[in-house]
């Protein structure tokens, strides 16, 4: 299949790329406008592969989609170009509205006028395939997890502005007819991590022997998905998933925050020990937490295993022990974004 990928140069993005052109025969169009979070080097690897195509360009910019579609003629856009950072959404929701949600209605109108012309045949097998967050759902109690019908209650910028995107997909599958699939998942770890994320922002914390903030007093408990199990499991979906359906991908991975920053710390006190002799858990320390921080997220991915035979291949301590390995083995890549980015600053005080 011919395949568009927004948000290609972007973590989960490029992990979907490389993955569809080293296991599978499909062709990759990466659509990307390569702000500070996408960067090419993150698909070095397969870019010379002549079923990969890249494309620099605005999701809100309407010609600019329109001619990457016309040109390319995908079967399938799979949608990942967002903000996706809670904390930059306190400090600016303006850009998480104009990208997330104006975004994805540019994305849909060129989509659907590109479908509506299409041959009955090629038009049955078209899908749009949005890539969203568990966020949306809201903050869980001790006991619960997100299931597909979970009502929608999102409570950062962030979470808002996705499940804006989510309504507005489901929207135009009810009423255009356009195949359109959603799939929101846990949280993502892994290779090529931005590292203004907790695990990639902790490991280069803790090398460069800084404090590691723990927000509040790390009680958050999130669910972890190592990210190449999350681009098969987007794969399963549309090639397989029922046009209109949504479906949940998690890691059954269920950690508070501190003991994963805990576990990081034990990682790297085997594979890079302090020349003190000292752990680097005693650079933790504990900062003010964030405006509104869920408590919990959890998913029920049941859907996805039962329907589409899908489950992660990844423990948390496999994935996060191969997480670190990268880490250490590729200090060019993320010690330029420090340099360049300012990743590793606090942001999302709301002061």
């Amino acid at each position: 299949m011919r395949i568009l990928v927004t948000g290609g140069a972007g973590f989960i993005g490029s992990a979907l790329i490389r993955h569809l052109v080293e296991h599978t025969d499909h062709s990759v169009l990466n659509f990307d406008k390569l702000t500070y979070a996408g960067s090419l080097s993150t698909v070095a690897g397969v870019s010379s592969s002549e079923r990969y195509a890249f494309v620099r360009g605005d999701i809100c910019d309407a010609a600019a989609v329109r001619s990457a579609i016309a040109d390319f003629r995908p079967e399938v856009i799979t949608h990942l170009a967002a903000e996706s950072h809670v904390d930059r959404s306190i400090d600016g929701p303006g850009a998480f509205v104009q990208t997330n949600i104006v975004g994805t209605y540019t994305m849909l109108s060129e989509a659907r006028a590109y479908w509506s012309a299409l041959d009955d045949p090629t038009k049955e097998a078209f899908r749009f395939h949005h890539i969203s967050t568990d966020e949306v759902f809201g903050s869980l109690g001790d006991d619960d997890l997100f299931t597909e019908d979970t009502p929608y209650d999102p409570r950062s910028p962030y979470s808002a502005s996705k499940a804006g995107s989510d309504h507005l997909v489901s929207a135009w599958g009810h009423t255009f007819g356009l195949p359109v699939l959603i799939t929101n998942c846990s949280n993502n770890y892994g290779p090529y991590h931005f590292p203004e994320k907790l695990i990639p922002l902790m490991i280069v914390k803790a090398l460069g022997g800084e404090a590691l903030p723990v927000y509040g007093q790390g009680a958050n408990i999130r669910d972890w998905l190592f990210v190449e199990d999350h681009v098969r499991a987007l794969r399963a979906v549309f090639e397989r998933g029922v046009p209109g359906r949504t479906y949940n991908i998690g890691g059954n991975s269920e950690r508070r925050n501190i003991e994963v920053v805990e576990t990081l710390c034990a990682i790297l006190d085997v594979e890079r020990p302090r020349a003190d002799g000292k752990s680097y858990a005693s650079q933790i320390t504990y900062v003010t937490d964030r405006p509104g921080h869920d408590a919990r997220y959890a998913i029920d991915a049941s859907r996805i295993r039962d329907e589409l035979d899908w489950a992660p291949a990844e423990s948390f301590d496999s994935g996060i022990r191969k997480t670190v390995r990268w880490y250490l083995d590729n200090e060019n890549w993320w010690r330029e974004i420090i340099d360049q980015q300012a990743a590793a600053k606090r942001r999302g005080l709301a002061a």
